[in-house]
């Protein structure tokens, strides 16, 4: 028999989901630049550039291919698009932990923003799944797990980065992603 999925068991999923996508996005923001740092012999403006460079580059990524993977959520399920997102992540931030010079970094921040959607895609999920009569506080609720993750990040990854090293910091993020990745493959609804 097959086990009942409901839109509640959806939401805290999630919740968690966002939560830590909000601690992932920004727990590496508070060392980036002395990260870029680390990577060579840079002047100050160098240094900069660099490090604005690294910080814009998932974010412009992000605003070119947000459209096209709503258009494909659309066709194929938000479902595939969660697990497509937190899978992509943990497998970037990974290989951001294991750059060699800043040009990689770069590339690898670009291809971050290529793998994002898991929030819009939770919101949009959560959206067409709970009742009209709930869907306000339902939407605040999932909000709460992105902010939170946002609000308690950059406190971790400068706690992690001052404990163990900037890189296996990224490492570090990389699990949580890997663990948003199967709570969600494990624990969601299997009909989305």
């Amino acid at each position: 028999m097959a086990k009942k999925f409901s839109w509640k068991q959806n939401l805290i999923v999630l919740w968690f989901g966002t939560f830590m996508a909000g601690i992932g996005f920004s727990e590496v923001m508070p060392f980036l630049s002395l990260y870029v740092d680390t990577m060579g012999h840079f002047t100050k403006g160098q240094l900069s550039l660099y490090s604005g460079l690294a910080f814009a580059a998932s974010y412009f990524m992000t605003a070119i291919v947000s459209p096209l993977w709503g258009k494909l959520a659309d066709k194929t399920g938000r479902k595939l698009m969660l697990i497509r997102a937190s899978a992509g992540l943990a497998v970037i931030f990974f290989l951001m932990g294991t750059a060699t010079n800043v040009w990689q970094l770069i590339i690898y921040r670009l291809i971050q923003g290529v793998f994002s959607g898991y929030i819009s895609n939770a919101n949009a999920l959560i959206a067409t799944q709970v009742p009209k009569s709930q869907s306000g506080q339902a939407l605040g609720t999932l909000v709460t797990g992105n902010v939170s993750g946002t609000l308690l990040g950059p406190l971790l990854g400068g706690t992690l980065a001052s404990i163990f090293s900037y890189r296996l910091t990224f490492i570090i993020t990389g699990f949580l992603f890997v663990l948003v990745f199967f709570c969600y493959y494990v624990f969601s609804s299997r009909k989305l």
